[in-house]
Order: C-alpha cells, then sequence, then structure tokens
C-alpha cells in the first residue's frame, strides 16, 4: 500500500461520517426507549470471546463467519463475534441465572470474514432482543409484533413476512430416517426450492414414497395463509407431530398485528434458515428493493445446556445501518447554534441554559474565520439591546 492510499478501508468495512452517525444514533436511542418500554433490559457482551461460547449450536455457516485469533495470554482460540445471540444466551443462562421470562436486548457492532451478498457490510450494527424461558406460542407472537414495530419506529415500510417452521422438516426427515449428510443436501435443495433437484435427490434414496412425497410438497408449500389449509390436508401422512407443528405455525401468523404497517405474510415450510439452529418457528422479514433479509429470527430453545442450563428462546436481529438505509422516518436531531468567540459570562450563562434545553450550541475558538465553524447551524448567538439572543442564520431574530 502506498503512502496516499492509507485512507482506504478493508473491503465491506465502513465508518460512519457525521450524518451518518448521527442517524444511527438517533435510531439506536429510539429503539433502546422501546425495547426499554417492552421490558427487554440491555446487555453488552464483550467484542471478543472464546470461540466454543461464539460457535454455540449455531453450525457451520456462522463459524466460516467468524475471525479467529489466538490468545497470547491463554494460548486459546477466540473469535471477534459475528453474531451476538449465543453471548446473550450465555447471559441468560449462566450470569443471570433468573427463574421465569427474561428480555434482554443489544446492540453493537459485529464482524463477518465475507458478506451475505454483493456489496452488503462486514461489520453490521447488530440490534437484536430475546425472550428466555418462555415455550408457548405468546413469547414468539410477542417477538414477531417487536420486530415489526421496530421497523415502524425506524421508518421501514412496505415490509413481507416470511414466516415457517422447522420442525415440520425435521420430523419428515426424522420419518424418512436420512443420514446427516442426505438430510443437509435435501435441506439446501429446499432452501433454494430446488424443485426438479429435489425429486432427483429423493428417488436415489430407500425410503418411503408417501414420506418422499410430503418432503417434496414442502418447495411449493407457500403463499398466504391458506397455505397452512392444504399444508394440513398434503402433510397429515405425517402424523400428530407434524400436524402440531403447522397447528402452532397458525397460531403465531394469526398473532403477528399486521394491521399499523402495510405488512404482508407469507407462509413458507421450505423457510429453513438457521435449520441446524432454530427448533421451531422461525421468519425472516424482507421489502421489495432488496433481495435479502432485513432481519431474522426465530425460536432455538435448549441453546443455553452448554452453558449448564437449557432455557426456552425466541429472538430476532436486524443491522440499523440497513434500517438507516431504508428509513423514510423524518431524524430529530436538535437544532444547532452558532456562538461567538466571546468571553462574555453572561454569554456562557446563555451557552449553558441553551445546551440544557436540549440545543447544540458550537462556540466559535479565537481567530477562527469564515463559515466554518457554522456548518449545518440553523441559528446564531448576537448580542442585541444588551441581550444575548439567538437569530436565524439569515439574520431573523428567534
Amino acid at each position: 500500500m502506498t503512502l496516499n492510499e492509507h485512507w482506504i478501508l478493508p473491503q465491506g468495512i465502513e465508518e460512519a461520517l457525521p450524518d451518518q452517525a448521527a442517524g444511527l444514533e438517533y435510531l439506536r436511542r429510539s429503539l433502546l426507549d422501546l425495547y426499554t418500554s417492552w421490558g427487554y433490559e440491555i446487555v453488552m457482551p464483550p467484542f471478543i470471546d472464546h470461540i466454543e461460547s461464539l460457535l454455540t449450536g449455531t453450525g457451520r455457516d456462522l463459524d466460516l463467519q467468524t475471525f479467529k485469533l489466538v490468545d497470547q495470554l491463554s494460548g486459546r482460540t477466540l473469535g471477534i463475534r459475528a453474531d451476538m445471540t449465543p453471548q446473550v444466551a450465555r447471559i441468560d443462562a449462566h450470569q443471570l441465572h433468573r427463574e421465569g421470562p427474561t428480555r434482554l436486548c443489544y446492540i453493537g457492532t459485529v464482524l463477518h470474514t465475507r458478506s451475505d451478498s454483493f456489496g452488503s457490510s462486514r461489520s453490521p450494527l447488530q440490534v437484536g432482543a430475546e425472550l428466555y424461558g418462555h415455550a408457548g406460542v405468546e413469547s414468539d407472537v410477542e417477538i414477531l409484533n417487536l420486530m415489526l414495530k421496530t421497523f415502524e419506529v425506524t421508518g421501514v415500510n412496505e415490509v413481507f413476512l416470511d414466516i415457517g417452521n422447522v420442525d415440520v422438516y425435521k420430523n419428515l426427515a426424522r420419518q424418512a430416517g436420512l443420514d446427516q449428510e442426505d438430510e443437509i443436501r435435501l435441506f439446501e435443495l429446499l432452501q433454494h426450492k430446488a424443485v426438479t433437484e429435489i425429486a432427483q435427490l429423493l428417488r436415489s434414496l430407500s425410503i418411503d414414497s408417501s414420506i418422499a412425497a410430503m418432503i417434496a410438497e414442502l418447495a411449493e408449500l407457500n403463499g398466504d395463509l391458506s397455505t397452512l389449509t392444504a399444508a394440513r390436508e398434503q402433510l397429515k401422512a405425517g402424523g400428530n407431530e407434524v400436524l402440531n407443528a403447522i397447528a402452532y405455525l397458525e397460531q403465531v401468523a394469526q398473532g403477528v398485528d399486521v394491521h399499523k404497517l402495510n405488512i404482508g405474510i407469507n407462509i413458507d415450510f421450505a423457510e429453513l434458515h438457521g435449520y441446524h439452529y432454530h427448533t421451531g418457528v422461525v421468519f425472516g422479514a424482507f421489502v421489495p428493493q432488496l433481495g435479502q433479509e432485513i432481519a431474522r429470527g426465530g425460536r432455538y430453545d435448549d441453546i443455553g445446556r452448554i452453558f449448564g442450563r437449557a432455557r426456552p428462546a425466541t429472538g430476532f436481529s436486524t443491522d440499523l445501518k440497513q434500517l438507516l438505509q431504508l428509513s423514510t422516518c423524518d431524524i430529530q436531531l436538535p437544532q444547532r447554534v452558532l456562538a461567538p468567540a466571546d468571553d462574555d459570562e453572561t454569554l456562557t450563562q446563555k451557552i449553558e441554559s441553551l445546551r440544557s434545553e436540549g440545543f447544540c450550541v458550537t462556540r466559535l475558538l479565537p481567530g477562527q474565520a469564515g463559515d466554518a465553524g457554522a456548518r449545518g447551524a440553523d441559528l446564531r448567538l448576537e448580542l442585541i439591546d444588551a441581550q444575548w439572543q439567538l437569530t436565524s442564520i439569515s439574520g431573523n431574530s428567534g
């Protein structure tokens, strides 16, 4: 790298300049206020952690996304977090060790070895909420509604919600007697709805024809809420466990509050992201202008087992940077005031008073020339009739 290239950042890594940073901070505070009002307590996990803690129950995908390094003090392998969820689960299971439901929220930078898609960030500002200690439909519904409220507060419109239940596929795969390799291959094909390849793979396996037919149906069982009725009919041979999973999914979908926003719900039985991580309902949120999720979540019971305490869990996470890019809300920033470089005591008192009222007051420095200090200022302080008064930059008294 030559001297004049030292300012270049690594690919997929970005810095926030003042306007963007102010927007991010505004949304961050708004969301933390929202989550607090719902009873969620903020936690701050460390940026670096033991690799075993970071990858608990998450499978190979997150392993590939995690930067690894060796701790010079202990010789153990550490990781830079690519997802905060396992760390928050550890806090619930080991540090807090509470009885009954616990609601936690978090926000912080995570780091990925590669982008999720072309042009996306490798350093998202992850924000999310998790609910531990309750295994019923109600907690899944609460988390989904909180995620939708997150979009409302951040001004993200025209959201489409994909909801599935991995228990349907897990039960059918178990009945089919698939080994781990075939189960993973089939899972990947279902994710891509590769109907032809799914049929070819199923024909090559020695499994019951009725079970194979039901697995094949999963790729095409998607659409509005009427899909649930079709699923009950086409998958009834799967037995009570499959039908119970469908019924659970229906209860969650019906409990989602879609009336306050322009939300479209899509039922998708091939929606299996985090298949080895999640244990029930899974969901993803999309907007028309992007071909990737803007938020995801679901149920992941028993993640705390490795930390010594298995707990039911459900939650969601999203990227605050992406929400800011999609936001249509008016970012409310304080009015900016420019004060002169004057050591008058009454000016100092006026400045302190304005700051306590929520104004952003920038005091010019001695010898500061030109308009450099007035960038973005709405008002200035001027001495008028022996009193420091606010005037607009155009000169009108305020």
